[in-house]
């Protein structure tokens, strides 16, 4: 709804509705109506992906078994704390905008945007370690691209273990003894990169999603900062917080279906 805010002493900052909406409820009532059309049209993408997801891993279960074991279940389970906390600092943050208490807003927008950046960042170490292994879908999957033979990086690891112990292991090449026998058992089984073809595009599609969130609290914080929202108006601050609730949810589903399913 829009009526008016006032941002500071003597600043008085009035919003108006639309000359196509009747009122300001009106207005109110369509926003929410077109925020939450579309994310009816992000769940139906997403959703597609995890039909997918379902019927390849009925058609490979041991590809999903042994692929999951690739994955950082510790790192995993932090960005799942991560985004729920930032949900609730979300959820707070329309809960004080309402209260005119804008310190608190401020701040707990701030929080929201800092959990969205470690996740990425998590997200970075992740993704970094398996383009180092050489655990990617693609032509490039496996392949020491330094070898003039093109011997596949995990032939060129075993090697290098050789008479090795997991802590050199893990300086010299940032690998375990026991990443590098799961590698060399998972390179035989038939159709091991569609896994990792699904992890990659579905988390890195949410990524993506929650590059975009945090770029839109920001904007927030910004709008908040100077005082732009109130008890009378905080629509944007509604549908951007259903966006990221939306966001969180999705990475609920994709921790247990990537992380767990082993």
């Amino acid at each position: 709804m829009s009526i008016a805010n006032t941002a500071s002493a003597g600043h008085h900052i009035e919003h108006h509705h639309a000359h196509h909406f009747e009122s300001e409820e009106h207005q109110y009532e369509s926003s929410k109506q077109g925020i939450w059309l579309f994310m009816a049209t992000e769940i139906l993408m997403f959703g597609g992906l995890f039909v997918a997801y379902l019927i390849y891993k009925s058609l490979y279960p041991q590809v999903w078994h042994e692929g999951s074991k690739l994955l950082n279940v510790s790192f995993g389970a932090t960005n799942t704390v991560v985004l729920i906390t930032s949900s609730l600092t979300m959820a707070l943050a329309i809960y004080y905008i309402q209260l005119n208490r804008r310190f608190l807003a401020i701040l707990c927008l701030g929080i929201t945007i800092a959990c969205a950046l470690t996740f990425m960042v998590i997200k970075y170490f992740e993704y970094s370690h398996k383009i180092h292994v050489g655990t990617v879908p693609g032509k490039f999957a496996l392949v020491d691209n330094s070898n003039p033979a093109s011997k596949t990086r995990i032939a060129a690891l075993v090697e290098e273990s050789v008479g090795k112990s997991d802590k050199e292991l893990r300086e010299e090449h940032g690998v375990s003894l026991a990443e590098i026998d799961h590698l060399s058992r998972l390179k035989d089984v038939h159709n091991w990169q569609l896994f990792l073809g699904f992890y990659f595009v579905m988390t890195g599609l949410h990524g993506l999603h929650v590059i975009i969130g945090a770029c839109l609290i920001f904007w927030l914080l910004l709008r908040t900062i100077n005082g732009e929202f109130g008890p009378d108006y905080y629509t944007p601050v509604e549908g951007v917080g259903i966006f990221w609730h939306i966001v969180d949810l999705i990475w609920i589903y994709l921790f247990p279906l990537f992380y767990l399913v082993g």
